[in-house]
């Protein structure tokens, strides 16, 4: 079972967060746990963001948000958002295709 971290936030800096995404995909190589992400743009909202980042375990998810650069990125990415981004830690249940 699989383990995925939803981070939904507002920014107005949007090129600023892919810039720190790509900071952080380049500083965590060989190190991070996280194995899939894709982000989301709201249509009716073009401030709003959904990102989806999938894991192994929740253990895993947990051992990589511990990371240095994760942190530093972190404290950047919520200096380019209107508000706190929110996290929702969920366990996979059900995946299928269809």
């Amino acid at each position: 079972m699989t383990f995925m971290q939803v981070i939904e936030y507002e920014t107005t800096q949007a090129a600023r967060m892919d810039a720190l995404m790509d900071e952080w995909l380049k500083a965590t190589e060989g190190k991070r746990t996280a194995f899939h992400s894709s982000l989301g743009k709201d249509r009716d909202k073009p401030s709003h963001f959904m990102q989806m980042v999938e894991f192994p375990s929740y253990e895993q998810a947990m051992r990589n948000s511990d990371l240095p650069e994760t942190r530093h990125i972190a404290e950047e990415m919520q200096i380019a958002c209107l508000d706190a981004p929110r996290f929702v830690n969920l366990d996979i249940v059900r995946d299928e295709q269809i």
